[in-house]
């Protein structure tokens, strides 16, 4: 077994803090790499806190996970020791099914093993995430990053990117269509930026005032305040899709409005309360609410080879881990600008 230094909550709501567990031995088709970023997610807070499911305690989170490779099993192809390397959100598959046949692990059939809070395919062994040192991941759930970009930058990507660019490619957004990012978070910012550069006009939906000066900057043609009831009237009837991005409680049936006929409210944030939507919200220009996870693994190492061709990254923060439950509590207030990063070397 393989000694692993790591930040875990034994217990729901607890601290997080120092940690040592022991990963498993690289096997054949294995690979070992060594953590040297790893993204915040908000999800990270939410299931150390129990909000969604119970968990599987101690935990420990994070599943936007870079770094360089330390060690290859015999059958490994595609990496070498030296490469840099990232995970995200998923370590395994059942790799049989309809979907997993299909490039899509992310919905496999007999659910996907989860990069933490989950059991590894012998339902008995919990996983544990990349608030470590380092991680044994199977060859098909590892992919490949670009030495083009910051290295810190691209580990966001491999959650709140791949959320984005999943649906936005799924739903062919691109040059004619008129997209609404709702929110302008983590997630957000990279619905923007893969909004643009994927040829769409981009408009940003925020309660906040104080967003639209980044959101310009990010690039956005156009912001609408949506607790101004003006600018919710100017913008009736106007989007092609709204890439809704909200974790927190909010009216459907509002966003609704503002979709054209035909148009798609796409959903990747996720509130704790299930959402009110008046069938007439639907029904009144045939509208659509529609729902995406991550992508697969070969759409997601596609985004990444995309984000290196075009230069994309997250806009981040780099942080200490000592200093994880202040960003929490940062990202509850929104004050991040806007993905928190741990500097692993600081473990």
């Amino acid at each position: 077994m393989i000694e692993t230094k790591g930040y875990a909550a034994q217990s729901p709501n607890e601290d997080l803090a120092p940690w040592e567990f022991e990963r498993r031995e690289v096997g054949p088709h294995d690979v070992q790499f060594d953590i040297l970023y790893c993204g915040v997610c908000h999800s990270d807070l939410h299931q150390i806190n129990n909000d969604w499911f119970p968990g599987i305690f101690p935990m420990v989170p994070g599943h936007e996970i870079v770094g360089r490779v330390v060690n290859v099993g015999d059958h490994v192809k595609k990496f070498k020791v030296g490469d840099l390397a990232g995970t995200g959100c998923m370590v395994d598959s059942c790799q049989e099914c309809e979907n997993c046949k299909r490039d899509l692990e992310q919905y496999c059939l007999e659910g996907n093993t989860q990069t933490y809070n989950g059991l590894e395919r012998d339902g008995k062994t919990p996983t544990y995430g990349g608030y470590s040192n380092t991680i044994v991941v199977r060859e098909e759930f590892v992919l490949h990053v670009s030495d083009k970009l910051e290295l810190a930058a691209v580990a966001p990507l491999l959650c709140a990117g791949i959320t984005t660019y999943s649906p936005l490619r799924h739903w062919k957004v691109g040059k004619g269509h008129k997209l609404a990012v709702l929110g302008l978070g983590g997630l957000g910012h990279m619905g923007v930026k893969f909004g643009l550069a994927f040829g769409a006009e981009v408009t940003v939906l925020s309660t906040s005032p104080k967003k639209e000066e980044d959101a310009k900057r990010l690039g956005a043609h156009h912001f609408v305040v949506t607790s101004d009831e003006a600018q919710v009237k100017a913008a009736l009837g106007t989007f092609d899709f709204i890439l809704d991005t909200v974790s927190a409680e909010h009216d459907f049936n509002m966003y609704l409005s503002l979709l054209r006929t035909d148009g798609t409210l796409i959903c990747v944030g996720v509130p704790s309360k299930p959402a009110e939507i008046a069938a007439f919200s639907l029904l009144g220009g045939r509208k659509s609410v529609a729902g995406s996870g991550i992508g697969g693994i070969a759409e997601t190492q596609e985004m990444l080879d995309f984000c290196a061709e075009h230069n994309i990254v997250s806009d981040i923060e780099l942080i200490d881990i000592k200093d994880i439950h202040a960003a929490y509590d940062r990202m509850l207030k929104g004050d991040v600008r806007y993905r928190f990063v741990i500097d692993m070397a600081t473990l």
